[in-house]
């Protein structure tokens, strides 16, 4: 019985990091459409956002199942449970991809900008890092990729500064920089999520969740 559980949940954390891979793909097939102004790329991200939510659903079965076949409590009750809470910030990573390339087929050309590029990364790979830590149980990992999200927040008022310096120069192009200034608050949101993700591998560890302890 031990043996079948623990593979069933291996399962369900091998579709989390399928489920994880995607959307973290999608964000950097992203940024690369929008460096490149390839509008075929951006429209086969919006429409691959339904994977995501295929994946979202496959997973939430997978461990509702768990939990009303085997019973799980205490530390096993808390992988599933935090699986479950996880899907939800995964989900929501793959519709910020979905939504930069929509606005990015609205600005309808290349944008190219070093801090935005610099930004994507940061965000994609706090997202990766988070997803590691969960999977491996890793809280030092979950730890330090939550202090990472201090950069993101100044990474996005640096961008929104800059676009608003240009705004007054450039009042032509508003409608351009309003979209950027939209693109930077995406992966904002996408460096919140990977925070989220990272609590509830602490919370998997520890039995705490934001410094409350739940179980």
């Amino acid at each position: 019985m031990l043996k079948r559980y623990g593979e069933e949940l291996q399962s369900v954390f091998d579709e989390l990091i399928r489920m994880a891979s995607y959307a973290v793909g999608a964000v950097r097939k992203a940024q690369a459409a929008l460096e490149r102004g390839d509008a075929a790329a951006a429209k086969n991200i919006v429409e691959g956002d339904e994977n995501v939510n295929r994946f979202e659903k496959e997973i939430e079965q997978r461990a509702l199942r768990i939990i009303i076949k085997y019973q799980p409590v205490a530390n096993d009750l808390r992988d599933v449970t935090g699986a479950l809470k996880m899907i939800t910030d995964i989900e929501r990573i793959g519709d910020q991809a979905a939504d930069i390339a929509s606005v990015f087929l609205k600005i309808g050309e290349a944008v190219r900008d070093d801090d935005l590029s610099a930004m994507f990364a940061h965000v994609a790979d706090m997202a990766t890092a988070a997803v590691n830590a969960f999977v491996n149980g890793d809280r030092k990992l979950a730890e330090k990729t939550i202090a990472l999200d201090d950069r993101s927040d100044e990474m996005f008022a640096s961008i929104k500064d800059k676009m608003c310096e240009r705004l007054k120069s450039r009042p032509e192009e508003a409608e351009k920089i309003i979209y950027i200034m939209m693109i930077a608050k995406y992966l904002e949101r996408i460096g919140d999520h990977a925070v989220n993700i990272c609590e509830w591998a602490v919370f998997v560890k520890t039995g705490v969740y934001k410094g409350s302890e739940i179980m």
